[in-house]
């Protein structure tokens, strides 16, 4: 099974910026996750900072950087390649949603909190239909805009869709994505700015809070 997913997104800061935020493990625990073990099996080609080209088995992403006026950058972004097993529809949906997701956190993380160094975090909640209804009962089931109370502080959400739910406080950016389409249990994403901010204190937090929801 073949799948391309593309995508456009206008970025507040330089190239050089947003070069570091994607091709740096520091600048990807920024907005997306440690992938330090991953970049280690994959095949990178690099032309910095207008173009990241990062080849995984089947798979390719690729980044390409133009910048744009205002000290501003647009980023068009590529995940490509073929799938071994025939999902169907749902993974380039799924995928698609989650790429959606990753690149507005990495507009939020160049606005709010550039050039900072991170921490992240991830976390499942115990299988079952029951957690996102949970997540978004336990968080007063809020629109873009809102301020919610979050095991990790109060927050304002920045994300709301069908699928995630993303907050933003004084000190992180908090994903929680629903994957049940792909048979996997909810989980959140956690990239925590403050320095020397504790990892498995941190997992713990979420693992418990996510654990009392049911």
């Amino acid at each position: 099974m073949r799948f391309e997913i593309r995508r456009e997104v206008a970025l507040p800061v330089p190239p050089e910026e947003v070069w570091r935020a994607i091709a740096t493990p520091g600048g990807q625990a920024g907005w997306f996750m440690t992938v330090e073990e991953a970049e280690d099996a994959a095949e990178i080609v690099e032309d910095a900072p207008h173009r990241l080209e990062q080849r995984f088995g089947t798979q390719a992403i690729e980044y390409v950087l133009e910048a744009a006026a205002g000290g501003t950058t647009v980023l068009r972004f590529v995940h490509s390649g073929v799938l071994e097993e025939d999902w169907g529809d749902e993974f380039e949906t799924m995928t698609g949603h989650g790429w959606d997701l990753y690149l507005r956190t990495l507009r939020e993380y160049l606005t709010h909190f550039p050039g900072r160094p991170a921490v992240y975090v991830e976390a499942e909640a115990p299988p079952g239909p029951q957690a996102w209804s949970g997540v978004l009962k336990a968080l007063g089931d809020p629109a873009e805009g809102d301020v919610v109370t979050t095991p990790v502080g109060d927050g304002t959400v920045d994300v709301r869709s069908e699928h995630h739910l993303g907050v933003r406080t004084e000190h992180a950016l908090v994903r929680f994505h629903e994957r049940s389409l792909i048979g996997m249990p909810l989980a959140v994403g956690h990239h925590e700015y403050t320095p020397g901010a504790d990892r498995a204190a941190l997992t713990e937090t979420w693992t418990t809070w996510l654990g009392g929801l049911a």
